[in-house]
C-alpha cells in the first residue's frame, strides 16, 4: 500500500489491543520512516479525536515504534515523536480509568529505564502526568511505589543551581510539543493550497480551505512565539549560571596558581634540607647565614670554609732493637739512669715520690758485647756481693740458713764432701771455700 494520509488513518483506525495488530501496523509505519514527521502528526490528531479506550492502544503503538527504532539505531521516529509524545501521553492519561492510567505510567517508566527519549523529553512527559495527578487528587502518586515520580519527579535529584532552570526546560518541552505539530500541519496545508500542479477547487470550497489554513497558521504562530519566549527565559537563566561559574572559575584558577607556587617552594626547601643532610650539616645550620656572607641557592648565605680535618696520630712502628734477641750483636742497650746516681740500691723506695724519674738519653747506644764487666767490689754500693748485708743480693740471712739446714738435715752428714773427686780439685775447692767443705 502506498503511503498517503488516508492510508495512515486507515491503519490507525484498524488498530486494536492485540499484539499482532500493534506489531503489524508498527512495521508498516517503520517501513515508511521517511514520512516520520507526517505520520506522527496524523497519530497525534488521531489521539485527540479518538475515544478514551482507543488512546491506550495508540500509546502502545508509539511504544513499539520508538523501541524498535532505538534497537535498530534509526532515529527518524525518535526525533519525530519527541515534540509530541508529552502532549499525547497527557491526552491519553487525562480522563482515563485508574487501570488505564497505571498502564500508561508503566509504559513511561519503561521509557525512562531504557533511555528511549532524551532527558528533557522524558522530564516533560513525567511533568505532564504529575500535573494531572495533582489537579485530580491534590497529591502526587508514584509509579510502582513512587519509583518514577517520587519527590516531584527528577527535580529532587538535580543540584540547587539547576533548580530554577528545570521549570523553564519543562516549559520549553511543552511549548515544542505544541508548536511543532501545529507548524508541521500548517506547512502541509499551505503546500497543498499553494501547489500550482494541483487543480484549484471551486471558490466556496477554496475560501473555506483558506479560512482553515489561516486558523492553522495563526495557531502555529502563537505556539512558536510562546516557545521562543520560554527559550529566551531559559537562555537568560543559563547566562546567569554561566556568569556565576565564570567567576568561580577565575577564583579557582587563582587558587590553583597559589597552590602550585607553594608546592614548588616546599619541594625546593625539601631538596635543600636533604642536601644539607647529605653534606653532614643539620637543617638548622643550613638555614642560618654564614660569616663570610656566601649566598645559598635560595637566597640565603652559607659558609664556604670547610671544617678542619681531625688530628690523626701517626702510625710509628716499634724500634727494630726491641724485636731482636738480647744477645744479638746489634742489640743496643742504654745504661740504667740509676747507675749514674750515688744512691745505694737498698735505699731506693720503688713507691717513693722522691724517686728520680728516668731521663731520656741522647748518647750513642752501647752494645752489650762492648760493656765492661760490672765491678763487684764490696766498696761499690751499686753492686751486691755475697758478704753484703743487703738481702736482695745473694747473701743468705740467718733465718734462711736455718731453714735450709732444717730442710737438708742429714744430707751428706758424716761423709766427706770431696770424696770421689780428684785430689787437686778437692784441694782447690777447700782453698776457695776457706776450709769449710
Amino acid at each position: 500500500m502506498a503511503y498517503t494520509d488516508d492510508a495512515v488513518k486507515a491503519k490507525l483506525s484498524s488498530l486494536n489491543e492485540t499484539q499482532e495488530s500493534i506489531v503489524s501496523v508498527a512495521q508498516w509505519i517503520m517501513f515508511h520512516r521517511r514520512h516520520a514527521d507526517r505520520t506522527c502528526a496524523i497519530w497525534l490528531e488521531r489521539m485527540r479525536e479518538t475515544t478514551v479506550n482507543k488512546r491506550l492502544t495508540l500509546i502502545y503503538l508509539a511504544n513499539e515504534v520508538v523501541q524498535q527504532s532505538k534497537a535498530r539505531r534509526k532515529d527518524d521516529f525518535l526525533v519525530a515523536f519527541s515534540p509530541v509524545i508529552a502532549e499525547a501521553s497527557a491526552t491519553a492519561y487525562k480522563g482515563a480509568t485508574n487501570d488505564v492510567q497505571e498502564k500508561i505510567r508503566r509504559t513511561v517508566e519503561v521509557w525512562n529505564q531504557r533511555r528511549i527519549f532524551d532527558k528533557p523529553i522524558q522530564e516533560a512527559v513525567e511533568g505532564r502526568i504529575i500535573e494531572l495527578d495533582k489537579s485530580r487528587s491534590g497529591k502526587k502518586t508514584g509509579l510502582l511505589g513512587g519509583s518514577l515520580f517520587s519527590g516531584g519527579g527528577s527535580n529532587a535529584s538535580a543540584p540547587a543551581e539547576l533548580q530554577p532552570l528545570i521549570p523553564l526546560q519543562t516549559a520549553i518541552s511543552k511549548a515544542s510539543a505544541t508548536s511543532n505539530p501545529a507548524l508541521s500541519a500548517a506547512t502541509a496545508e499551505y503546500d497543498k493550497l499553494t501547489d500550482a500542479d494541483r487543480p484549484t477547487p471551486s471558490p466556496p470550497v477554496y475560501a473555506a480551505r483558506l479560512s482553515a489554513l489561516l486558523k492553522t497558521l495563526s495557531s502555529a504562530e502563537t505556539a512558536v512565539a510562546e516557545s521562543i519566549k520560554t527559550r529566551q527565559e531559559l537562555i537568560r537563566g543559563l547566562e546567569d549560571l554561566i556568569t556565576t561559574n565564570r567567576a568561580s572559575l577565575e577564583k579557582e584558577q587563582s587558587s590553583l596558581a597559589t597552590t602550585s607556587e607553594r608546592r614548588e617552594f616546599i619541594e625546593k626547601k625539601k631538596r635543600e634540607v636533604e642536601d644539607a643532610i647529605m653534606s653532614g650539616k643539620s637543617a638548622a645550620d643550613a638555614s642560618q647565614p654564614a660569616a663570610d656572607g656566601t649566598p645559598h641557592a635560595n637566597g640565603r648565605t652559607t659558609s664556604s670554609a670547610e671544617p678542619e680535618r681531625p688530628q690523626v696520630e701517626a702510625l710509628t712502628p716499634p724500634p727494630t732493637e726491641s724485636l731482636m734477641p738480647i744477645h744479638s750483636p746489634k742489640f743496643a742497650a742504654t745504661r740504667n739512669p740509676l747507675a749514674d746516681t750515688n744512691i745505694p740500691n737498698g735505699d731506693i723506695d720503688q713507691h717513693s715520690p722522691n724517686r728520680p724519674s728516668p731521663q731520656p738519653t741522647t748518647s750513642t747506644p752501647v752494645y752489650l758485647e762492648n760493656l765492661p764487666p760490672p765491678q763487684t767490689t764490696p766498696s761499690d754500693p751499686r753492686y751486691g756481693t755475697a758478704s753484703s748485708s743487703d738481702p736482695r743480693h745473694g747473701a743468705s740471712s740467718p733465718a734462711k740458713k736455718r731453714k735450709l739446714d732444717a730442710e737438708f738435715e742429714g744430707f751428706g752428714a758424716g761423709e766427706d764432701a770431696m770424696a770421689g773427686l780428684d785430689d787437686d780439685v778437692a784441694e782447690l775447692l777447700r782453698a776457695e771455700s776457706g776450709g769449710v767443705v
